[in-house]
């Protein structure tokens, strides 16, 4: 998830001319911001967002037996939750909290657009997966359930790893697409309003986050995976973001300025 907002111009030339400044990716972090820094949002970020979704998934079990509404009240908390982890750590980090979201970036990087480099990458990422790792024990930690405990929740089917690559497309889709129209200052509620709609329309209930699945995999509660189900979703989610990217690449093509043609002699 992302949310920083393109920053200013740069100074002009001595022509006269302003130079743009280059304008970040989706997440891409404001100049002057230490790696140092953005790791730790990037970890708390995650932490809190695995913490949320695993421990209002554990109240809700504990409140009702009904699935309809045990659903309905973790995807509710991850809503609120997500939005303001964005709001709060995205001038930050760009509050991406999702690997599959950094290597979107990296990409498009890597094919002459701004965004993470490869040494962000390699912070970014394994901050992420050990903050959510550390969200899910705190959050059983807070229930007092076994600090670690593997899930028995199986969720290889296919159709799952469908809705996996559905919900990660358009997680892409959303956030890149955001960036291209000069709109990510709507990101908080947008992409917190497409997670919490895709819990619903997508078969797996959108994990759509290679280290928050990893998280969930610590936990045999209401939000976990069970470790052998966890290889496909992340092959399933680094699919959709593949789709996501091609998505953005069609949908938002940009068209080529025309030019005059030169007068002849």
């Amino acid at each position: 998830m992302s949310v920083t907002e393109p920053v200013g111009a740069a100074p002009a030339a001595a022509s006269g001319i302003a130079a743009d400044a280059s304008r970040p990716a989706p997440g891409a972090a404001p100049p002057r911001t230490p790696l140092i820094a953005r790791a730790a949002a990037e970890l708390v970020g995650t932490a809190a967002l695995v913490a949320v979704v695993v421990g209002s998934g554990i109240q809700a079990t504990e409140l009702t037996q009904d699935v309809a509404l045990q659903l309905l009240a973790n995807s509710t908390a991850t809503v609120f939750g997500l939005g303001v982890l964005i709001a709060l750590l995205g001038p930050v980090s760009g509050a991406h909290f999702n690997p599959a979201v950094t290597l979107a970036e990296w990409w498009t990087a890597r094919r002459g657009g701004a965004g993470v480099t490869a040494r962000e990458l390699a912070v970014y990422v394994p901050s992420q997966i050990a903050g959510a790792i550390a969200g899910a024990i705190l959050a059983d930690a807070m229930f007092g359930e076994p600090l670690v405990k593997w899930s028995t929740h199986d969720r290889s089917a296919g159709n799952l790893l469908l809705g996996e690559v559905v919900a990660t497309a358009g997680l892409i889709l959303l956030i890149f697409g955001l960036a291209r129209t000069d709109r990510l200052r709507f990101a908080p509620v947008a992409v917190a309003s497409y997670i919490g709609a895709a819990y619903w329309f997508t078969s797996s209930t959108s994990f759509a986050n290679p280290a928050v699945t990893i998280g969930r995999a610590f936990t045999d509660t209401f939000a976990g995976i069970a470790p052998v189900s966890v290889p496909g979703f992340i092959g399933a989610q680094l699919a959709g973001a593949v789709v996501g990217l091609a998505l953005v690449a069609v949908i938002f093509l940009r068209g080529k300025t025309a030019t005059a043609a030169a007068p002849s002699a």
